[in-house]
């Protein structure tokens, strides 16, 4: 684990609290997590642990009832709803369980959809998604649709689609959910490439054949961190 620098993701005393009624849920109590460039790092836990809220919170999708939250040195705890999707737009690359791609859309459209939110210039934006499906071995499958391929490699547009911005940041939340064991591999091993070329990895995952692939393995439980190891036990990658 890298500390010479500023960690890229510094949770301080993270607390979320939900309010229905008169009823108060705490979902996270006071989480502190620091997570450097270049790591690949699962969190993990059951169903209600607070997995998917510490995702939502890092991801800019939602903000912390109380605690601080610095992305690259940068206290993003208050930002404004405007504010908190631009940071998901320029430095968060998010990949999904369901893909989200639109299925009636070429390969190429989806991976290029970021950059027209991202005020990319348009004669840039073929150059850069061709890039980036080549990074994923898919520049062959660029003009087709994205219901017309196979569910791995639905996942690898995806991820190209989240590449494609250059973000500090991969998110991916429970990326293999929908796909056999075989393409699930595959699909982490690729993501193994990806950190090995210096690409900082967040995987939420509740299976522990998935988070084996990462170096470092967070547990969270009833809204704390109850474990936050080195995994010395990386499953290698699958000999392509």
């Amino acid at each position: 684990m890298k500390n010479k620098t500023a960690p890229l993701i510094s949770l301080q005393n993270i607390v979320k609290e939900y309010q229905t009624g008169d009823t108060v849920f705490q979902a996270l109590k006071g989480i502190n997590l620091d997570i450097y460039q270049g790591e690949f790092v699962a969190i993990m836990g059951p169903s209600g642990s607070g997995k998917s809220t510490t995702m939502h919170i890092i991801g800019a999708l939602d903000v912390p009832t109380s605690g601080t939250y610095l992305l690259n040195n940068t206290n993003v705890t208050r930002y404004t709803e405007d504010q908190l999707a631009e940071i998901r737009n320029k430095e968060i690359g998010f990949v999904f369980q369901s893909f989200n791609l639109l299925p009636r859309t070429t390969v190429l459209k989806n991976v290029e959809r970021p950059m027209m939110y991202g005020n990319v210039p348009v004669e840039d934006r073929e150059p850069r998604a061709m890039e980036m499906l080549k990074l994923v071995n898919l520049e062959d499958k660029a003009k087709s649709m994205s219901n017309h391929i196979s569910g791995g490699q639905i996942q690898r547009v995806a991820i190209a689609r989240a590449l494609v911005m250059n973000p500090s940041l991969l998110l991916a939340d429970e990326p293999t959910g929908n796909l056999d064991s075989a393409t699930s591999h595959q699909i982490m091993s690729f993501f193994q490439d990806l950190n090995k070329q210096g690409r900082t990895i967040i995987l939420i995952t509740h299976e522990p054949d998935i988070a084996a692939y990462a170096n470092r393995i967070i547990h969270i439980k009833d809204g704390l961190i109850v474990t936050d190891e080195i995994n010395h036990n990386v499953t290698k990658a699958i000999q392509k």
